[in-house]
């Protein structure tokens, strides 16, 4: 039984200066953690029983599934990481350190590579496989800004795994038992979640999909289709390219364009002094030129501009997706000074691309059509060009998905309007394909006797991300409210009652015969501390079960509360073990 007068917890009623979202606020105002660093937490012992029940949930689910655990060191060699090029691509964000030796070592931030040696130093032959192996470990990444408490931490618990097979088909198979785990196991912890289309990004791999709590605190954007069943990591929307524009413009030609610092002054210029024939002009109708400084793992840069239609914003989450490993940011003054041809404000991509000789790569976005016309920069300071026609006047070197995506842009199945919402990523499961087998010579003899290199799948749930997840989707303004498979405790007896007194002693009675039927039981027996204030912290810490041995126990009664749906009922002190387990045995 846990006793709040010998627990080791301390609950607040002030929220802590640096928490940003809600999880974040009530876990440490509730007594489940503590910040012991930036980006890393001390789990309390509350903290400590929810974090071990959703491990308990996912291992439980992992190995109904066939997966079998194993478990990695955290600190790995550096030799195994350079023979994939992870050393250098992880960049910042891998934690190196040295041992006694001068040896250099890092922190496990995943462990695709031990996983992959693993299996080659003990498998040899197609019979040994598939096979799907996993862990449950603390991983560390080198967050710049580490933020929102457990959701973007510097030190987190995750479940990895991987499967290992002949041949794609197989692939698929494992893939797909992976997936379903996956929904069996966020289902047990009530977590809401959409599966999305995502970017493997620097982890390779072909197909790769991502589970997402629906919740608006989360980094990640998504879209989801208002018709059919498509839905993408707004990084990993494809956009559909209009046609190209088979039109006819009249030869490009240059204009003064004084006091035109945005699109808006621009396009009113144009339309006072340029009128068109057809229609005004319009935002849409101007070729805005972003300059970006590409920084890779090894330490080298580069410079790349891309070109977006003036009305839309750039992504630079979409663009850093697809350009992974490198870092990605704006071009400073000092790269500007290295750049004299580059104009800031009238940037023309007549100096970039395939047929310059700036030695600057230009990228497009796909809506910058061939054969498309756009008023431009004429890379002077004050003039712009008009009727610059792509594939005529310029030539880009490439397309990337530059643009942020917006609700009601066509959905690239079917064209009919995309809505966007915010998720925090749960899960994420990729078909890895054969990238670390390859690098680290994991193959078999197949059926005919001939050497295959094995194809694996990988396969991540954040145990820790998972207990906020959980916390921000259940809670209101006065704490939490834990779905009951991961509470803390099945019920939390409050005793208003002082030493000694027949309250006391019926609420001691009722919490021990609670416990003989296998509840977990949390009693606040603190002597000379307010009814109010249990009250509040009950409330506070969110065991779904609020069982109050109070005053109307003089007529035979105590107060069973719902701390979900907020009700309180009065239910005789001899129906009272009765009703609390058949609530906990019920699982609602």
């Amino acid at each position: 039984m846990l006793r709040l007068s010998k627990l080791f917890v301390r609950t607040l009623r002030d929220d802590p200066s640096d928490a940003e979202v809600p999880s974040h606020r009530l876990l440490v105002r509730a007594g489940y953690i503590r910040r012991a660093a930036p980006g890393g937490y001390t789990w309390l012992p509350l903290g400590w029983r929810v974090l071990r029940k959703v491990e308990d949930i996912v291992r439980q689910e992992m190995d109904a599934m066939g997966a079998q655990e194993v478990h990695f060191p955290a600190l790995l060699p550096r030799d195994v990481y350079e023979a994939t090029g992870r050393w250098t691509e992880y960049g910042d964000n891998l934690f190196r350190l040295k041992d006694r030796k001068g040896a250099d070592f890092l922190l496990g931030p995943t462990h695709e590579e031990m996983f992959t040696l693993l299996v080659k130093d003990m498998y040899s032959s197609y019979k040994d496989l598939p096979v799907s192996l996993y862990q449950i470990q603390t991983k560390y990444r080198d967050e710049a800004r580490p933020r929102a408490g457990l959701l973007r931490g510097r030190e987190f618990l995750m479940k990895d795994s991987y499967s290992f097979d002949i041949d794609d088909d197989a692939l698929a198979v494992s893939y797909a038992q992976h997936r379903d785990a996956y929904e069996r196991i966020f289902a047990r912890l009530q977590l809401p979640y959409v599966i999305v289309k995502a970017m493997s990004g620097a982890m390779g791999g072909s197909m790769s999909e991502e589970f997402l709590a629906p919740i608006e605190v989360g980094e990640d954007t998504f879209v989801r289709c208002s018709a059919c069943d498509y839905s993408a990591n707004t990084e990993a929307v494809t956009t559909s390219s209009p046609a190209a524009d088979s039109n006819t413009y009249d030869a490009s030609s240059t204009i003064a364009t004084p006091n035109c610092p945005t699109i808006a002054t621009l396009v009113d210029l144009l339309n006072a002094n340029h009128p068109r024939t057809d229609r005004s002009w319009e935002a849409h109708d101007t070729l805005k030129n972003v300059v970006l400084r590409l920084r890779q793992p090894d330490g080298s840069t580069e410079t790349l501009v891309i070109g977006v239609p003036g009305d839309r914003e750039v992504d630079m989450k979409r663009i850093e997706a697809q350009l992974s490993p490198a870092e990605v940011e704006p071009l400073d003054e000092e790269g500007f000074a290295q750049h004299r041809t580059l104009i800031r404000g009238y940037i023309g991509p007549q100096v970039l691309g395939t047929t310059s000789t700036s030695g600057i790569r230009y990228l497009v976005d796909p809506s910058v059509v061939h054969g498309s016309a756009w008023v431009t920069g004429a890379n002077t300071k004050d003039t712009h060009v008009i009727h610059l026609v792509h594939g005529r006047d310029f030539t880009a070197d490439g397309t990337i998905e530059a643009v942020e995506v917006a609700a009601g842009d066509p959905c690239p199945n079917c064209s009919a309007p995309l809505e966007i919402a915010r998720g925090i990523e749960i899960g994420h499961v990729f078909q890895l394909g054969r990238k670390y087998a390859d690098k680290l010579g994991l193959t078999v003899l197949d059926h005919n006797g001939k050497q295959v290199v094995v194809t694996m799948g990988s396969y991540g749930i954040g145990v820790s991300r998972a207990v906020a997840s959980i916390a921000e989707v259940f809670h209101d303004d006065i704490g939490l409210k834990w779905p009951r498979a991961i509470a803390p405790a099945d019920v939390h007896v409050v005793v208003t009652g002082k030493n000694g007194d027949d309250i006391t002693i019926a609420g001691e009675k009722i919490a021990v015969e609670l416990e003989a039927q296998g509840l977990d039981v949390l009693i606040d027996d603190r002597n000379g501390v307010s009814p109010g204030v249990k009250f509040k912290d009950a409330e506070l810490i969110g065991i779904p079960t609020i069982l109050v041995v109070g005053k109307s126990l003089a007529e035979g009664n105590v107060e069973l509360r719902d701390r979900h749906t907020g009700t309180n009922e009065a239910i005789p002190v001899a129906d009272a073990v009765t009703r609390v387990v058949a609530l906990a045995r019920s699982g609602q």
